[in-house]
């Protein structure tokens, strides 16, 4: 997986658009192999970017678990804490 799509489910409040639509971005990017599309392609990355924020979102709502939801502010932190661990030179 793309290191910088972010895990979205099961969060309080929840994923918001701009969130998913940064997401599938992301993916599209990837598998694209490109961050900008050609003025050729550009209608066809689009749509897919859509296709895949489209299917994520529904994805996203079918979800269902007996966890409590994450604290966005909480898995924040923690991340900021791994990252100093790793990157402590």
């Amino acid at each position: 997986m793309c290191r910088n799509i972010r895990q979205l489910h099961n969060f309080e409040p929840p994923a918001t658009d701009d969130e998913v639509r940064a997401a599938a971005l992301q993916y599209v990017r990837k598998v694209a192999g490109t961050t900008k599309p050609s003025a050729r392609n550009a209608e066809a990355f689009e749509r897919a970017v859509a296709a895949v924020e489209h299917a994520t979102r529904h994805l996203l709502e079918d979800l269902v678990t007996a966890a409590p939801p994450k604290d966005r502010e909480v898995e924040a932190a923690r991340a900021r804490e791994r990252a100093a661990r790793r990157y402590a030179s």
